[in-house]
């Protein structure tokens, strides 16, 4: 029988939460112990540091394209730790690390996001995935200092994950230019000290306004046309066409007004929904069997209907020389790996870079009694288990990342799995 999520995944206050892990360790040696054991080390000694900062976000929760505490503290705490930084950059709650040493080396992208979640504050732990992007460029910059390895770490400061894209709008304005792979991590349910390399769901945006008339609603209500009747009967559709949508779509959203009340016609309503598969390809063909539901309503009901598509979000492709680098470091030192937990029903804005340029995207689990985006999540995020769990993935990732720097056969590998699944992307867009 199958055990239910509850059952697997790590909650607060399991009896075994603080278990020598090296019961569920995969034997065999990584890449270059030497590298794994300075940059364990470096953190190891920052690890207080690190805890005030990941309180300070999470205690300061900011919105999208608003997270002007954490910018400041971030940049700051990075600059202190010799990295030239470029505030406000291209955003204005964006901004950029760099350090470089030698010439001719690689360049290894890390990013930091920063943004809460309106009423319930980090419930998605980005205090963790900030203090996850500074904790890997900090140890990656030790090392490469330490053991004189020619290279650059650039690490992004990225906003508005949650509903803004930032990361797609800095893509766009050539943030990510010049790196020759990128990695962050992202916090969420699972087993304990776990690490999932799933991947996620793309989405669409779509926003849709009806326009209709008002007119009395009991004295002369046939003079309307009910914008607020539009939108019912385009949730009703989108709710009737989901049984021919594969288990695996998702279709949600909201609708709103102004200035309604009950005994007027309503001439204005609002939706937002999304619209999320297992690839982008998925996503574009499901699109417009969704708007098909807004236009019959505006038909229906009389009313016009204005339609805006949002930037897609593309689903994460987990480069496989990096994904299998990262289990590779992850089983024989920290936990287990699996490749169906994490964020695979939720999207991300990184998605996009992974489609741009050879990326990873971990997840590592928390204890928690709430999915991401739950208030129990955003107290699951401040506890010093999450913590713990943060730290271990970051010295994953930047050992990660040193491989990338210095086996030149190792970063040949990243390119060449990145351009087959671009061969494999096109294979899924032209069956979707």
């Amino acid at each position: 029988m199958a055990q239910s999520a509850s059952t697997v995944f790590w909650q607060p206050g399991d009896k075994g939460a603080h278990l020598d892990r090296a019961d569920v360790l995969e034997e065999g040696t990584i890449y270059r112990p030497e590298f794994f054991e300075h940059v364990q080390a470096t953190l190891k000694s920052l690890d207080q540091d690190l805890i005030g900062l990941s309180k300070d976000i999470h205690d300061h929760p900011e919105l999208k394209f608003e997270e002007r505490h954490a910018h400041d503290t971030l940049t700051t705490f990075v600059e202190k730790h010799g990295f030239h930084v470029t505030r406000h950059h291209w955003l204005e709650t964006a901004w950029l690390a760099k350090f470089t040493k030698g010439t001719g080396g690689r360049t290894l992208g890390v990013n930091s996001e920063m943004d809460a979640l309106p009423g319930i504050g980090h419930a998605c732990g980005h205090n963790l995935i900030a203090i996850a992007g500074v904790a890997v460029a900090i140890a990656v910059k030790s090392a490469i200092e330490h053991f004189d390895i020619s290279g650059t770490v650039v690490l992004l400061g990225t906003p508005a994950e949650e509903g803004g894209a930032g990361k797609v709008i800095l893509l766009e304005r050539g943030a990510y230019d010049g790196m020759d792979a990128c990695l962050m991590c992202h916090p969420a349910p699972g087993p304990r000290w776990s690490t999932s390399l799933s991947s996620c769901l793309a989405l669409q945006r779509l926003i849709v306004e009806f326009s209709g008339h008002t007119a009395h609603a009991a004295l002369s209500p046939w003079e309307g046309q009910n914008a607020l009747d539009a939108a019912v009967l385009a949730y009703t559709n989108i709710s009737v066409l989901r049984q021919q949508l594969k288990p695996s779509h998702r279709v949600h959203g909201i609708f709103e007004g102004k200035d309604w009340a009950p005994n007027i016609i309503p001439d204005y309503s609002k939706m937002i929904g999304d619209v999320r598969a297992p690839t982008r390809a998925e996503v574009d063909s499901a699109v417009p069997r969704v708007t098909a539901c807004y236009e019959a309503a505006g038909v229906a009901t009389g009313c016009k209907v204005k339609l805006e598509k949002t930037r897609v979000i593309s689903d994460l492709r987990q480069n496989k020389a990096l994904s299998d680098e990262c289990a590779d470091i992850f089983s024989k030192k920290f936990g287990p790996v699996d490749y169906e937990y994490g964020i695979k029903n939720a999207s991300t804005d990184f998605g996009n870079i992974t489609y741009a340029l050879p990326s990873l995207h971990p997840s590592f689990a928390i204890p928690t009694r709430g999915s991401n985006h739950t208030p129990e999540f955003a107290e699951a995020a401040a506890t010093e288990e999450a913590h713990k769990a943060c730290i271990n993935m970051s010295i994953t990732l930047a050992a990660n990342g040193l491989r990338l720097l210095t086996d030149d056969a190792f970063a040949n590998k990243v390119k060449k799995t990145f351009e087959e699944d671009k061969v494999l992307r096109e294979a899924e867009a032209a069956q979707a």
